[in-house]
């Protein structure tokens, strides 16, 4: 009635069975953790763009330091657009990443990148309490 199975199953689960490379919680983290820096630094960069400051150029300096630290290579740098975002917008977005790599960088223990992210949390928090017409005149 039944035709019996004549090859090797595909979702084989013994240990051991699997022709494919698998990656360590560590490398994800890793991974996980560049991405986000990735993210904060073309966000950082865009903000530089508008309003340069030795502050956001230290922090850039620090971003790439660590992506690269995580991922072997120098990250990609985006080139800002040609129509400048809204400061506020692009401040909460950067705290949004710093906090998300805060998460990770504290998940895998990893002391520089979670003092960095606080750091650049605080920055986007005081960029974000700052005067609002501030934030635009810079734009």
């Amino acid at each position: 009635m039944y035709e019996p199975i004549r090859t090797k199953s595909v979702h084989s689960t013994m240990a051991g069975t699997s022709d494919f490379p698998h990656r360590s919680r560590e490398e994800e983290l890793d991974i996980q953790l560049a991405g986000h820096l990735s993210a904060l630094l073309a966000v950082t960069d865009e903000l530089r763009a508008q309003a340069p400051s030795a502050d956001l150029d230290a922090a850039a300096d620090r971003l790439v330091a660590q992506v690269c630290r995580l991922r072997g290579g120098k990250p990609l740098r985006a080139t800002p657009g040609a129509t400048p975002g809204d400061p506020v917008a692009l401040h909460r977005r950067a705290h949004a990443l710093a906090g998300r790599a805060l998460v990770v960088a504290a998940s895998r223990a990893d002391t520089a990148v979670a003092i960095l992210a606080a750091e650049r949390m605080d920055a986007h928090t005081a960029a974000l309490a700052a005067d609002p017409a501030e934030l635009t005149a810079t734009g």
